[in-house]
C-alpha cells in the first residue's frame, strides 16, 4: 500500500511537472471511431520527351536599307568620299591657278 501511495505521488508530480513545463501548449486526448483511411493518389511523373538534336541555325544577314548600322557605314563611306574629292578638286583648282603652296 506505501509503494502505491508513492506510486500515486510521483505520477501527479510527473503530471504537474510536465503541465509546468508545457506552457502554452494543447495536449488533448481522442477517441475516434475507425474508419478507412484514403491517401491522396501519388503523383505521376512523364517521361520528358526525348532530346532531338538539330543542325545550328544558319545566320542571316539583310543588306539594304534595312540594316541601320550598315546604311550607317555606307553614309559616312559616301561623305568621306565626296570631301576627299572635293579637297582633291580644291587642290587641283589651286595648281591650275599657278599657286602650288596649297591652300
Amino acid at each position: 500500500m506505501n509503494k502505491k501511495i508513492l506510486g500515486a505521488a510521483l505520477g501527479l508530480a510527473v503530471l504537474a511537472a510536465s503541465t509546468a513545463a508545457s506552457a502554452h501548449v494543447d495536449v488533448s486526448v481522442a477517441l475516434g471511431i475507425p474508419i478507412g483511411v484514403y491517401a491522396p493518389a501519388q503523383p505521376v511523373y512523364v517521361a520528358p520527351p526525348p532530346v532531338a538534336y538539330a543542325p545550328a541555325p544558319v545566320a542571316v544577314a539583310y543588306g539594304g536599307d534595312g540594316d541601320w548600322r550598315a546604311r550607317e557605314w555606307r553614309e559616312r563611306r559616301e561623305w568621306r568620299e565626296r570631301q576627299w574629292r572635293r579637297d582633291e578638286w580644291r587642290e587641283h583648282e589651286w595648281h591650275d591657278r599657278g599657286r602650288s603652296g596649297g591652300y
